[in-house]
């Protein structure tokens, strides 16, 4: 029985992959992914053989990925971040099962971009949060801002992935008069680009300014909760270890 592993391989540097995703990638006889994701990884293993896809081709990959896993001990399908969120994990398995195949498939997590863009800007993340992504390609407009109203009334932290695309211009502003019904203009927002890569950038804003900042698809935006605060340029979120102690 051949095995397919899905990597999460991290924000794209070598020094943010797991030991175990090192191991698994250096262990595949052929690796899948998207064509941006190989060009990163080849640079990091040059003697590994790969087979990549472009955008938009998540299924034809998969399928292909698990054909060879059928014909190959060992093959791997790769993600950046982390392979179960947002990532390839769950369309490897939908396929599998449908293709009705008889290999074994493994998960390899990965540090993911909101965890990513959190180490850069400071401890954000320090209490419930949400991820949410605002591309609609996949889930109705409706719903996204469904979920990013619920974010606002429970005060979590929230994490935007895909936050702006040359298409998709005004939906980081909608959600933000949403999550403004229910906190300050205020509120301190994190934005991280190409987190964890050579061209990573990042800077610090407000709610109410969000509007204006330079946004796209390789930026994170982490909007902090009605606690969250700046000190020293770094946002964090208090967890509330002084009261539990009082």
């Amino acid at each position: 029985m051949g095995r397919l592993t899905v990597i999460g391989f991290g924000p794209g540097g070598y020094e943010d992959m797991t030991n175990r995703a090192v191991r698994a990638i250096e262990e595949a006889e052929i690796i899948v992914g998207y064509t941006t994701y190989v060009e990163l990884l080849k640079k990091m293993f040059p003697d590994k053989e790969y087979l990549a896809t472009p955008m938009m081709q998540e299924i034809k990959r998969c399928r292909m990925a698990v054909e060879l896993a059928q014909q190959y001990d060992r093959t791997a399908v790769i993600s950046s971040g982390d392979s179960g969120i947002y990532g390839m994990a769950g369309i490897v398995m939908e396929v599998a099962q449908q293709m009705q195949a008889d290999i074994e498939i493994k998960v390899v997590p990965g540090i993911t971009a909101a965890s990513a863009a959190a180490a850069i800007l400071g401890a954000p993340l320090m209490h419930d949060f949400s991820v949410i992504s605002l591309s609609d390609l996949m889930t109705p407009l409706d719903l996204i801002m469904k979920r990013i109203d619920c974010a606002g009334i429970s005060d979590m932290i929230v994490c935007l992935y895909n936050p702006k695309s040359r298409k998709r211009t005004a939906y980081v502003e909608q959600a933000a008069d949403i999550l403004m019904k229910y906190r300050s203009p205020d509120t301190p927002v994190g934005v991280v680009r190409h987190a964890g890569r050579e061209e990573e950038s990042s800077f610090l804003t407000t709610l109410g300014r969000i509007k204006e900042a330079p946004l796209d698809m390789f930026c994170v935006v982490l909007i902090g909760n009605s606690a969250t605060y700046v000190m020293n340029g770094k946002m964090i979120t208090p967890r509330g270890y002084e009261k539990k102690y009082e």
